[in-house]
């Protein structure tokens, strides 16, 4: 490797941007106030917590600090915009885009007021696509099949974290998901959501 090369770790985040956009997409307007397995949030948090982080994401990628990369995820409530149909899938690809640029990945920035390397960034860029893709999808009664290699990414970061100090100011605790799972129920379990959770039982 030639002096000057990264030897970050990259990853296309645009199928699993698209498989979100397509969930959002389906999104009735009647299910907005429904409940979501995150539960503080009905599917309009959701929804606009998707599109403030995928912004943020994007901007982190882009290695354009300001607003969106400085604002913690709990500064308030997120809720959709009037135009969040049309915002959302945007700025999906506008992440996507933005971290297909090996300079992303590499050296430092902030996301959600937390400076850290460009490699980490987009891997957490990633686990949130997958989780709450599932968290939307299940909301809304939605089947779902994550990217794979997104899912693995997300698997890696999340297992790496289970005995972090930092993990209980992130996730919840963990759900205990048998080995033999599927995949997705594992990371699921890991982000401390149920992979049993259904809308029907979340109702508010």
């Amino acid at each position: 490797m030639g002096e000057g090369e990264s030897t970050a770790t990259t990853l296309d985040l645009g199928p699993q941007a698209l498989i979100v956009a397509r969930i959002a997409d389906a999104v009735r307007e009647d299910q907005l106030e429904d409940a979501t397995p995150c539960p503080e949030y009905a599917v309009r948090h959701l929804v606009g917590h998707l599109t403030g982080l995928s912004a943020a994401f994007r901007d982190a990628g882009r290695k354009e600090l300001g607003a969106t990369t400085d604002t913690p995820p709990t500064a308030a409530l997120p809720d959709v915009t009037p135009g969040w149909r049309a915002e959302l899938p945007k700025l999906l690809v506008e992440l996507a885009e933005a971290w297909r640029d090996p300079a992303a990945w590499t050296g430092q920035t902030r996301a959600g007021g937390v400076d850290l390397p460009g490699e980490i960034a987009g891997i957490v860029a990633t686990d949130e696509l997958v989780v709450h893709g599932w968290d939307l999808a299940r909301a809304t009664g939605q089947e779902y099949v994550p990217d794979e290699a997104a899912l693995l990414a997300a698997y890696g970061m999340l297992a790496a974290s289970v005995d972090a100090p930092s993990r209980g100011s992130i996730f919840g605790p963990v759900v205990a998901v048998p080995e033999s799972a599927p995949l997705l129920d594992r990371v699921i379990g890991l982000s401390g959501r149920d992979p049993g959770w259904r809308a029907a039982a979340g109702e508010r």
